[in-house]
């Protein structure tokens, strides 16, 4: 069957049906954020815990599988969502592509460099869509910074993530403490942000510093910052702490344009402003932003979104300088996104894992590459796993190429 056939035969065949690994909370996380996306329908559920299979199985008309190879055989299943641990996810993915399936995995894809190798060359090969579930290029907040980006912000100079985070619900025999289950922080949670830096710089990662900090008493690394350098010319700067009550989390994406900045609220972006120095024409594209430069395909976005404009124009102030060159930018403008507050987390986090799924459907039937995929999943881990490596040894982790 020629790849055109093969596109017909799906579209013809939409809903495509969803077979779920896993029974866990993130796994009935998923499948209500897809639950009404019209192109796609729960089947089949697998999970050593049967009751949790079975609870998610009859949560939305779906059947439990006796066992994943049955799973994987079931002829009404396109699309396998990979929800288990992180050590488990790259040979997971590469079995269900192998069954000839499409594959919506949890991040991070991998948590070695052996499995992201194994699972990267075969996945080179294969004609189906394997999306990673970087829910930050699914972001409107980060969306519309990139736009605004290709029009009135420029590229950034650095990027800056730090990430007070909870830890109360994460006892110290918790997998996520286990770096051969989790990987660790850098992998297990850093490899959203090292994505989205990239996605945002426009440019791979060069090199790569980091340090770890250990928790008095138990000796569980629960602190992790690393720097990594963008080319020759950005900096971004990743700090995460699981050491807060959850009432106490606090979190802050920062972006420096040198004439901009752009901060952004919560580690699922809900709120964002802009603060920017341009010229004529940039104020003019500011005073005409609208909320479609918050639009993401497939996020439906609420009553509560706002792109709030102020432009405070002085064309008598003179022209400028900023890292060596020549600016004129003589009007301030500050621009707020924002999708309701910390109130809509949930809602935000939802609806982008249903952005993701639905950019999936597309990718299966157009045969194009979905916004999160391989070569995106597989760049993200190799960055984490060198600032693993590089808070280990203390020293510089120079990276090159491209790991797909």
């Amino acid at each position: 069957m020629s790849r055109d056939d093969n596109v017909t035969a799906r579209v013809s065949a939409l809903p495509l049906g969803i077979g779920v690994v896993g029974a866990g909370r993130f796994a009935t996380f998923v499948a209500d954020a897809v639950a009404d996306l019209p192109e796609v329908e729960l089947r089949a559920v697998v999970d050593p815990d049967r009751a949790a299979a079975t609870a998610l199985a009859e949560r939305h008309g779906g059947w439990v599988s006796p066992s994943l190879e049955e799973l994987l055989d079931d002829p009404d299943v396109d699309i396998v969502v990979v929800a288990t641990p992180p050590a488990t996810h790259a040979s997971l993915a590469r079995l269900a592509l192998e069954s000839g399936r499409h594959v919506f995995c949890e991040k991070p894809l991998a948590t070695t460099a052996e499995d992201l190798a194994c699972l990267v060359d075969y996945a080179c090969t294969s004609d189906q869509v394997l999306l990673v579930d970087h829910v930050l290029r699914y972001n409107p907040i980060l969306r519309a910074v990139g736009r605004l980006q290709e029009t009135v912000l420029g590229p950034p100079q650095r990027f800056l993530f730090e990430n007070d985070a909870s830890d109360e619900d994460l006892h110290d025999e918790h997998w996520f403490w286990d770096e051969a289950v989790s990987g660790g922080i850098f992998v297990e949670h850093g490899v959203h942000f090292f994505d989205a830096a990239t996605m945002l710089v426009g440019r791979p990662v060069s090199t790569v510093q980091a340090s770890a900090a250990r928790r008095t008493g138990t000796g569980l690394c629960d602190l992790v910052s690393a720097t990594a350098r963008h080319g020759d010319d950005v900096l971004a700067t990743h700090t995460h702490s699981f050491t807060h009550a959850h009432r106490c989390e606090r979190q802050l994406m920062r972006l420096d344009h040198g004439a901009a900045e752009v901060r952004v609220e919560g580690w699922i972006p809900v709120d964002a402003t802009v603060d920017l120095w341009t010229d004529d024409a940039g104020a003019a594209a500011c005073e005409a932003l609208t909320a479609a430069v918050l639009e993401v395909d497939g996020f439906r976005l609420s009553p509560q979104a706002v792109v709030g404009v102020e432009v405070e124009r002085d064309t008598s102030l003179p022209d400028a300088r900023g890292r060596g060159a020549d600016l004129c930018v003589p009007h301030h403008v500050r621009i707020r996104l924002g999708l309701g507050g910390a109130a809509a987390k949930a809602e935000v986090y939802a609806e982008s894992v249903r952005a993701a799924m639905a950019d999936l459907v597309r990718c299966a039937v157009t045969g194009a590459r979905p916004r999160s995929g391989l070569a995106e999943g597989a760049d993200a881990v190799t960055v984490a796993l060198a600032a693993s490596r590089a808070a280990s040894s203390g020293g510089t982790i120079h990276l090159s190429g491209d790991p797909t």
